[in-house]
């Protein structure tokens, strides 16, 4: 069993940040420097992300998170899931000749909700005022950040598609002529101008912090921000991955329609821990119902870098999946039977199900009372090869992987301060590969519609009003009633398989938190993709080849199919925990040296 790391794992009293970009990372620990609390710092850190990763997410995109706020001894999931516009119905879709939502252009764009998310917990919970947590953010956009080199790469790969179809975003990104090279300083003053604007009008508004907050939501989603995505969903044709333009659908009514809202978490039982997540409507509980399976499973007596983990966490898996696809979704008045798919009686005859050899099948569950739903490739495009190459992937991915690439252009920060409080956040959406910048705000929207269907048996049919069946999908633990754990990763659908891998590593094995992120990894592709254009690989584990070779070459005697993509290729988790011992309390925070852009910051 491993046990290098990296970097050392912090642990301090005062507060923990980490995320997948180091400066929003310290953004957010500036924000408990000065006297703020984990909804302060998590909301500051998530608009940095906005700017410094904004081929990873933006203010036209989504967010899914769980937070506990300690004072009011209460955990919650605040959903920033957008909805589809009052437009987006199967037939809108079918009448225009497609077989499915175009993973880019305008077609996929759902209402933004991340923005309306972190003002949200800002205005509940947090204590600075919005200018103060904003700072950071218009400072980048204004004045300029070094570009990561993964940025850069993603401007070259789709820097003919921005030239030829997307003049709004060649005018941000290829500025000169050419994109921003590694390192260098690039600025976006339309996003600045927007965040100014914005804060601006707020303030002219409100009257005290927390009325600024409420005004802020307000201009974004009923102002000139509203007014601005509206005309240019109505007056713009925008290349898309059919290999046709479209206009969009969302309008300003849609905007109006909607703000984001905390719910109660899915929750699960474990070892000592109670892990909570995000409801049906995204992918969040097959986190538990894995959990669920491996009850019946020694995974404690498990070597966790050896084959018998990996094949039993990667079966199980496959039946969570499966259940996924054919029961998750957001149908009016038919909530996805989360309850019934963690009952003990359903995952101890699933559990059943793995065997010694992989499965290549997909195996959904039967549940007395729900229809399962059974994906079919009839969707897909011919031409799909074709349309990807020139037109992008529903979900982007980065070109300096080429061999083996880790999809899941994605964020996420977790933070937790001393009095308690803990954040966990996974933003995206708003990919600058996705969709062209809307040139008044300096943004893209976001193309989470993509993750709908276009048939009415799916519990993931499109629908106006519907959540698209996001994978973004945080985490939160807690102990006696306390938060103790906070982690995620970006990854796309492989989010809830890098996540629990890190958990059960931590609960049954390694020492720290850096340890078990920096472990070589695995994830399956066995069911189908949630993106466009939503392949399925059958029997598939992409695997780190950190991974003992005794334990590749078990898994593919076994039936696996192995598809190795390199030392340092999977996942860029982040975690931070919470102990309570006899001496004190101690934080703890550790950050993906993957990608070299996620760092954890801490005292």
């Amino acid at each position: 069993m491993s046990v290098f790391t990296t970097r050392p794992e912090l642990i301090g009293t005062f507060g923990m940040v980490t995320s997948t970009h180091w400066l929003a990372s310290a953004a957010g620990m500036a924000m408990l420097e000065r006297g703020g609390n984990a909804f302060d710092a998590a909301v500051a850190a998530g608009f940095v992300l906005q700017v410094v990763e904004p081929h990873m997410n933006g203010p036209g995109g989504d967010s899914t998170t769980l937070l506990h706020d300690a004072a009011k001894g209460e955990t919650l999931v605040l959903c920033g899931q957008g909805v589809a516009p009052g437009a987006a119905t199967i037939e809108t879709f079918r009448d225009l000749g497609l077989g499915m939502v175009p993973g880019t252009g305008l077609l996929a764009a759902v209402v933004p909700g991340a923005f309306d998310a972190w003002l949200l917990m800002l205005r509940d919970r947090g204590t600075l005022p919005l200018r103060e947590v904003l700072a950071p953010a218009i400072g980048y956009a204004e004045s300029g950040y070094p570009v990561a080199e993964h940025v850069s790469g993603a401007i070259q790969a789709v820097a003919g598609l921005f030239r030829q179809y997307w003049p709004s975003s060649a005018a941000v990104y290829l500025a000169g002529g050419t994109g921003p090279r590694p390192g260098q300083l690039f600025r976006n003053p339309a996003l600045a101008a927007f965040y100014r604007r914005l804060l601006l009008e707020a303030e002219a508004v409100g009257r005290d912090r927390e009325g600024v907050v409420e005004a802020a939501r307000n201009v974004f989603y009923t102002g000139f921000v509203a007014d601005a995505i509206d005309r240019f969903c109505r007056g713009t044709e925008v290349m898309d991955s059919s290999g046709r333009p479209h206009h969009g659908l969302l309008t300003g009514d849609d905007m109006v329609d909607w703000r984001s809202g905390y719910e109660a978490p899915a929750t699960l039982d474990y070892e000592d821990f109670v892990v909570c997540k995000g409801g049906g409507w995204g992918q969040g509980p097959i986190f538990l119902q894995q959990l669920a399976l491996l009850k019946h499973f020694d995974v404690a007596g498990m070597d966790p870098e050896g084959p018998e983990f990996v094949h039993t966490v990667v079966e199980c898996a496959k039946l969570a999946l499966a259940d996924r696809e054919a029961y998750y979704g957001d149908r009016p008045g038919m909530p996805a039977p989360i309850p019934d798919l963690l009952a003990p009686g359903y995952n101890a005859a699933r559990a059943r199900l793995v065997e010694e050899r992989a499965s290549h099948e997909f195996r959904p569950g039967d549940l007395p009372g729900h229809a399962a739903y059974w994906p079919s490739d009839d969707e897909l495009p011919l031409n799909v090869a074709e349309l990807e190459a020139t037109f992008g992937t529903g979900e982007p991915v980065s070109v300096a992987v080429a061999a083996g690439p880790p999809r899941g252009d994605t964020c996420h920060l977790d933070v937790v301060d001393a009095r308690g409080n803990m954040v966990s956040a996974t933003p995206s959406g708003g990919w600058l590969q996705s969709s062209p910048v809307i040139p008044e705000l300096g943004f893209p929207l976001g193309t989470r519609g993509q993750m709908f269907r276009l048939d009415p048996g799916s519990p993931a049919a499109v629908g106006p009003g519907r959540r698209p069946r996001t994978t973004l999908s945080a985490t939160l633990a807690l102990r006696d009633g306390k938060p103790a754990m906070a982690m995620g990763t970006p990854g796309g659908d492989q989010q809830d398989q890098w996540t629990l891998t890190l958990f059960l590593r931590v609960v049954h094995h390694y020492a720290n938190l850096q340890q078990a992120i920096d472990a070589p990894t695995f994830h399956t592709n066995h069911t189908p993709s949630s993106f466009w254009p939503r392949r399925a690989h059958p029997g598939e584990i992409e695997v780190e080849t950190r991974l003992p070779q005794r334990t590749l070459d078990e898994l593919a005697a076994r039936g696996h199919h192995l598809k190795r993509v390199g030392d340092w290729a999977l996942g860029r988790l982040s975690a931070v925990a919470r102990d309570e011992t006899a001496e004190g309390i101690a934080l703890r925070a550790a950050a993906n040296p993957r990608r070299m852009q996620g760092y954890a910051a801490g005292r």
